[in-house]
């Protein structure tokens, strides 16, 4: 199902779940998936502990074979030139959440939601936020209850020391890619913990 397919790949400024993001773009790009990136601000342009950008976007750039869209006017022609068949959203922060549940298209990923969605195709969105269960939660279910919104399958990922905190299960991308092409949500949304 998903051979032959344009999908965009955004990552946000969950910086701590990209090691787990690289292995889900190389298996889509395996599978025929041709990998559009898109990378926020902050994800494109901030060194962390967790490495340094020049590093991620050459290994982002390498898996997927494209450029990296990283601004305002690389993401707007997403919609009016239909360049995706589905958007993928992975690692999506509790921050751009909030933007797109508010309808706030102010970074290249929120824009390229915004332009995409004008098509009614799919966004599937890979939540990894430390507020999801608390600030984050009203935005994850307006977003729930969203047409052409699609999650993959989350949990929480460590309840003791982060009790709000839920990640989407990445290992799962491929089946949810293949249900949201088909206009449906994989279930269940909410698994047990991580």
């Amino acid at each position: 199902m998903m051979a032959n397919i344009t999908a965009g790949f955004a990552l946000c400024g969950s910086f701590c779940t990209f090691d787990k993001i690289f292995p889900v773009m190389e298996r889509l790009a395996s599978a025929g998936v041709r990998l559009i990136p898109i990378m926020s601000y902050n994800a494109y342009s901030t060194d962390t502990r967790f490495g340094r950008a020049e590093d991620i976007i050459k290994e982002v750039e390498g898996i997927c074979g494209e450029k990296i869209i990283h601004t305002l006017t690389g993401a707007e022609p997403i919609g009016p030139k239909k360049l995706l068949d589905m958007l993928i959203i992975a690692p999506c922060t509790g921050n751009t959440l909030a933007k797109i549940a508010a309808g706030i298209a102010d970074t290249p990923v929120t824009l390229a939601v915004k332009s995409h969605l004008r098509n009614l195709r799919p966004v599937l969105i890979g939540i990894s936020t430390n507020d999801a269960l608390s600030a984050a939660a009203k935005n994850i279910g307006a977003l729930q209850n969203r047409k052409n919104i699609y999650f993959i399958p989350y949990g929480q990922d460590d309840s003791a020391g982060k009790p709000n905190s839920m990640t989407a299960r990445f290992d799962l991308t491929e089946d949810a890619v293949n249900a949201a092409i088909e206009g449906r949500q994989m279930q269940p949304i909410i698994i047990g913990s991580l």
